[in-house]
C-alpha cells in the first residue's frame, strides 16, 4: 500500500473558504482524472465494494478489488429463490454504510476508519460546504441513496439504492464514480434523505408467484415488524387482485418493502490523523 500523504496533501492546496462559491467548491480528483481512476461495477448488487476501491485509492492505497469485496461481503438477490425469500434478499441486497466502513477498515489493514451522517430524517445542512470541508482536510465521502427518489419526469423507477464516491463538489453540483456523474445537490439531497424502504417491481413479484406461494411468511420476518407494518402480504395480494381484475381503475406497480440501509453520506479518513479524529468527534448533523 502507497503513503497517503499525496492524496491528502493534494487536496489540502485547493484553497481557503473565502466566498459561498469557495467555501463550496473541492475537488479531490477533477473530472478528467476521475474518467481514468474511477472503479467501474466490480459485481453483481457490490456499488458498495466499488466505492470502497475508489475510497482506498483516494486515500492513497491500492487494494485490488477481490480483496475489498471479500471485506465488504455484498449480499445478492435471491433470483431463483421463492416469492418471500426473494423479497428478503431484497430487502438486505447489496451492502449497509456498517458493512463498508467495516470493509474498508480491513482491506486497509486497519489504516482507514469510517463514519456515517444519517441525512433522514432531514438535516439542517449546506450539502456542498458539509462536503467541501471533509474533502478539503484529507477526507473522501461516500453517498448512499434511494435511487427511487427524485426521478426525473418521464425516465423509470430505478430498481435499487446505489453508494457513489463523492470526487468532488461544486456550490450547486456533486461529483461522483460509478457512474461518472455531474448531479444537481438539490437532487443528491433529496436522494440522501429518504426513509429504510424499497420498491420492489410489480412483475418481479408476479413472475415469482405459485401455488404454493404463503404470503404469511411475509409478516414473520426475523423479529422484524416492518413487514408487517407495512402489509407487504396485503400489498402483494393486491397486485394479485389487480391482475384477476384488470378493469377497477387501481394499478399498483410496485410493492413496498423493508430495506437494510440507511440514507447518508460515510466519510472516510486515514486513521491517527486530524482528520480522523475530528471525524469521530464531530456531533451529529442537527434535525431540521
Amino acid at each position: 500500500m502507497e503513503e497517503h500523504s499525496e492524496a491528502v496533501l493534494k487536496r489540502g492546496s485547493l484553497g481557503n473558504d473565502e466566498g459561498d462559491n469557495d467555501a463550496a467548491t473541492a475537488m479531490i480528483w477533477s473530472l478528467e482524472e476521475a474518467a481514468q481512476k474511477q472503479t467501474r461495477q466490480i459485481g453483481v448488487s457490490a456499488c458498495g465494494a466499488t466505492a470502497v476501491v475508489d475510497v482506498l485509492q483516494a486515500l492513497g492505497f491500492n487494494v485490488t478489488p477481490q480483496i475489498v469485496e471479500r471485506c465488504v461481503k455484498t449480499n445478492l438477490r435471491k433470483n431463483e429463490a421463492p416469492l418471500p425469500e426473494y423479497l428478503l434478499s431484497r430487502s438486505i441486497a447489496g451492502a449497509t454504510h456498517a458493512q463498508l466502513i467495516e470493509g474498508a477498515e480491513k482491506a486497509s489493514d486497519g489504516k482507514v476508519v469510517g463514519r456515517f451522517f444519517h441525512m433522514h430524517p432531514e438535516r439542517q445542512i449546506h450539502l456542498p460546504k458539509w462536503l467541501s470541508h471533509w474533502i478539503r482536510i484529507g477526507a473522501v465521502p461516500v453517498a448512499t441513496m434511494n435511487m427511487q427518489l427524485a426521478v426525473p419526469k418521464g425516465e423509470e423507477i430505478p430498481d435499487a439504492w446505489h453508494h457513489q464516491m463523492i470526487f468532488g463538489v461544486m456550490p450547486d453540483f456533486i461529483c461522483m464514480t460509478n457512474p461518472l456523474e455531474v448531479e444537481k445537490a438539490s437532487v443528491v439531497k433529496q436522494r440522501l434523505c429518504s426513509d429504510s424502504v424499497l420498491l420492489i417491481r410489480k412483475e418481479d413479484i408476479l413472475i415469482r408467484l405459485s401455488e404454493d406461494t404463503k404470503l404469511s411468511a411475509l409478516s414473520q420476518v426475523q423479529d422484524d415488524p416492518r413487514w408487517d407494518q407495512l402489509d407487504v402480504p396485503g400489498q402483494v395480494g393486491q397486485i394479485i387482485y389487480e391482475e384477476i381484475t384488470p378493469d377497477e381503475g387501481t394499478n399498483a406497480l410496485h410493492v413496498l418493502i423493508p430495506a437494510a440501509y440507511k440514507s447518508g453520506i460515510t466519510v472516510f479518513a486515514v486513521k491517527d490523523t486530524d482528520t480522523a479524529q475530528e471525524l469521530l468527534d464531530v456531533p451529529e448533523l442537527p434535525l431540521k
